[in-house]
């Protein structure tokens, strides 16, 4: 059975005064169907740029490669032809929901419209169509919410809108780009439960995009760790956490605080920053802040330098069949993470 994405050699560049950003540079994935694939890194690493490039929303870009919805190539679409599966069957709920939704229309008027474009609905069905989905979302009265502005929405609220708005035309993937960034907690695992209802009942598959490796480890069955727009390490959620395969997947973890740390032990942080994308390092984009890299041999240390590792099959212990990191010096975990 083929996957319902799949996305090979993916590659995304812009064209600025100071050079070419090569913001993605060879990504490949899968995503099957009632399946969720977390988009793991620091801020910068490509992680939104994939997205809009499966959706086929970079304007002024140069997109290489393949993305293939049920077979069907997406890259290079004529623009008419992408208007007929943008909503109907691949959506996206955005970072923002603020700057998401227009200030000058209901909610309800946004989300019929959506809907009305892709089935050719009359307005009233169109305005049906926009209760049922805020019902479905858990937004209380929906008959007299539907129209309210988005500024009369809580940022809680305004995301089950977006995810309202995303779902209307029943997609057959979701992509949701950082959904619970600004939310607190309480609310972050509301957003995150309905998702995850929402794609039991429907069957899809999702592709989270996040740096919160807590909400990977909640809603992730795969995670592809992401690295100055390439891939250093996928894996299955429970292997990623429990025997990290890269080193720049261990220092993420590691980053973060444990509830068995002592009051007073510091924390603990990647050195030193992401490297240019204007002017990629011709090996491993991670060796300059790696420690394994600065610990290795001499002819260990220089290859990592000049040759770019590629994304195989791990050799860490523990690692399971299937693993895959970039890296010439495979980790040796240090104990299993919770």
């Amino acid at each position: 059975m083929s996957p319902l994405l799949e996305v090979r050699d993916l590659k995304v560049s812009f064209d600025t005064p100071r050079g070419t950003v090569r913001a993605v540079d060879g990504i490949g994935f899968t995503v099957e169907a009632g399946r969720t694939l977390g988009l793991v890194g620091e801020s910068g690493s490509g992680k939104s740029v994939t997205s809009l490039a499966v959706m086929g929303l970079h304007r002024g870009a140069a997109v290489t490669g393949s993305v293939r919805l049920d077979g069907r190539e997406l890259c290079g679409l004529p623009e008419r032809q992408l208007n007929t599966v943008r909503g109907r069957r691949v959506a996206m709920v955005f970072q923002d929901p603020l700057s998401g939704l227009h200030p000058f229309y209901t909610v309800g008027e946004q989300i019929a419209e959506h809907y009305r474009v892709h089935f050719k609905a009359s307005r009233r069905a169109g305005r049906r169509r926009a209760v049922e989905m805020l019902a479905e979302v858990g937004i209380p009265e929906p008959a007299r919410r539907v129209d309210d502005y988005p500024h009369q929405f809580s940022g809680g609220m305004r995301q089950r809108v977006m995810i309202a708005m995303a779902l209307a035309c029943e997609p057959d993937l979701l992509i949701a780009d950082e959904p619970t960034t600004a939310l607190d907690v309480t609310v972050q695992a509301q957003i995150l439960d309905l998702i995850a209802r929402i794609q039991q009942d429907r069957g899809l598959g999702v592709v989270m995009i996040t740096h919160d490796l807590g909400v990977v480890a909640r809603v992730a069955h795969e995670v592809l760790v992401m690295y100055a727009g390439r891939a250093a390490e996928q894996a299955p959620v429970d292997q990623l956490f429990s025997h990290p395969a890269h080193p720049y997947t261990r220092g993420l973890l590691d980053s973060l605080p444990r509830l068995d740390d002592p009051d007073d032990a510091p924390l603990r942080a990647i050195p030193g920053n992401p490297p240019s994308l204007t002017a990629p390092a011709p090996g491993c984009a991670y060796a300059p802040r790696c420690a394994r890299t600065a610990g290795a041999s001499a002819a260990q240390h220089a290859r990592c330098l000049a040759e770019r590792p590629a994304l195989a099959p791990a050799a860490a212990p523990g690692a399971a069949a299937g693993r895959l990191a970039a890296c010439h010096l495979p980790l040796v975990p240090e104990g299993a993470r919770p």
